[in-house]
């Protein structure tokens, strides 16, 4: 069975393949493999069949939407869909006998949500993530952690590990999550999938549970650039109610006919290069050679990282505050202590910081006057095994921020960033590669992204579990 999006839209549009069976297949995979692996939280079975032979019906009488007409796609639990319960993976959110009422069931789609399903896409369901998306394993969660594909020990990432994990392993061909300090990126690498966290405010966060609104971005998780370019071709808006939105959307995958004829890669190696595992760090070196041969221009650089998260911890612990107060016994201890770090951060302070993070942002333009596209390892170190962290829970922080250290920086810059699979570790581990471009130039990163891909064969590598089929 194909997995990408662009081989089973030909199908579906010359009926080769239905978008019934196709949304069948994908159930019986949830239910075969979920689970092991605990990526879905809520399975929206009889509404992903109803949207499946609607969208059959439509096929069928020419009315074709685009590549994702008929597509199975599974949406992080903190994105709302209309009529299912979003639980942000929280007893917040989640009716349980001390608390009979909680769940919490929108009325309307996400913006996002709203946008695919205008794309013909089909929803299977809600993904499980690290509790309100404030963490990096996908460890703590109301519903229990996202299990990794390549390897059932370890962790699968955060916090849309259930969205990087159910694309990894078949159990549909794309998904949507929110990436606040490498969510996205993060689990794609350490599931060997592609993750795209665009400029800030081109995708919608309206009906996102926010985690740190200055922050905040939705994304695709899928199984090639090109997947990624439609998907973003859809996720999209043309009138973003985000600050800093632009109107047209460029057509991201027509961008492919005419790739640039040499790229200059900046490779800022302080910082983003320190401490790496071995294994990545040859795996990188291999991928800078391979940019080398495109032909690429490959320039060392230096960059102003900035570190400091007292406005992201000030925004998380505003939106929780209320919680906090009345129920602070629903989150789980881990969640709460990181809320609570937020709480003795002044207004001033907070304001210094936003203004901090404007400044970054405008001084980001000027490097991309000298590079076109900046290369660093997507994680550090390989993902950790989920017994040694539930046995040393003391650990998980540390390791979550070693995790995150390389993705942070990118959502504070706001610019478009891309995770691509560039190889596995000696026990079989997948490797991300990381690339960004300057605001608003993500068909640069597309086409350096998928002129990687198509020089190698990482991308093609699936677990075990999505080759049975």
């Amino acid at each position: 069975m194909p997995f990408t999006i662009s081989e089973l839209s030909r199908k579906l549009f010359d009926r080769s393949i239905s978008p019934v069976e196709l949304t069948h297949d994908c159930l019986d995979r949830i239910e075969k493999f979920n689970p092991t692996l605990n990526a879905f939280i809520t399975v929206t079975a009889e509404s992903a069949l109803d949207r499946a032979r609607h969208a059959e019906w439509e096929i069928y009488h020419g009315k074709y939407l685009g590549p994702l007409h008929g597509i199975p796609i599974g949406i992080k639990d903190i994105i709302d869909v209309a009529g299912v319960r979003t639980t942000a993976a929280s007893a917040q959110f989640v009716t349980t006998p001390s608390t009979p009422h909680k769940d919490c069931v929108p009325t309307e789609d996400a913006q996002v949500v709203r946008r695919l399903r205008g794309g013909g896409a089909i929803i299977l369901g809600k993904q499980n993530l690290h509790e309100f998306a404030y963490g990096g394993s996908s460890m703590i969660s109301f519903f229990g952690e996202v299990h990794n594909p390549w390897d059932l020990a370890r962790v699968a990432g955060g916090s849309s590990g259930g969205s990087a994990a159910s694309v990894a392993a078949g159990l549909g061909f794309a998904a949507v999550g929110t990436d606040t300090a490498g969510s996205i990126r993060l689990p794609a690498a350490y599931c060997g999938v592609v993750g795209v966290k665009p400029t800030y405010g081109r995708v919608s966060t309206r009906g996102v549970v926010p985690l740190s609104s200055s922050y905040d971005h939705v994304g695709p998780l899928t199984n090639s650039v090109y997947d990624a370019a439609l998907m973003l071709q859809v996720m999209s808006d043309y009138d973003s109610p985000n600050p800093g939105a632009k109107g047209h959307v460029p057509s991201l995958v027509s961008a492919f006919d005419n790739p640039p004829s040499t790229l200059r890669i900046g490779v800022p190696r302080q910082f983003f290069f320190d401490d790496l595992h071995p294994e990545i760090a040859d795996a990188i070196e291999k991928a800078i050679q391979i940019f080398a041969g495109l032909p690429a221009e490959i320039r060392d650089i230096k960059l102003e990282v900035p570190t400091d998260r007292k406005l992201a911890s000030a925004e998380a612990y505003a939106y929780h505050k209320s919680f906090v107060e009345s129920s602070p016994e629903l989150y789980q201890p881990a969640t709460l202590a990181r809320i609570q770090s937020g709480a003795g951060i002044s207004a001033q302070d907070a304001l210094r910081a936003s203004r901090d993070l404007q400044a970054s942002r405008h001084a980001i333009h000027e490097v991309f006057d000298e590079v076109d596209v900046l290369l660093t390892p997507t994680v550090p170190i390989p993902p950790p095994k989920i017994a040694d962290l539930r046995e040393h829970p003391d650990d998980l922080r540390p390791q979550e921020l070693m995790m995150l250290r390389n993705t942070r920086p990118f959502n504070v810059w706001g610019i478009p960033t891309i995770s691509i699979p560039c190889g596995f570790t000696k026990d079989g581990l997948p490797i991300g590669l990381q690339l960004a471009s300057a605001p608003w130039h993500g068909i640069v990163l597309l086409q350096a992204a998928q002129a990687y891909e198509q020089a190698t064969e990482w991308h093609k590598m699936r677990p075990e579990l999505a080759r049975t089929a």
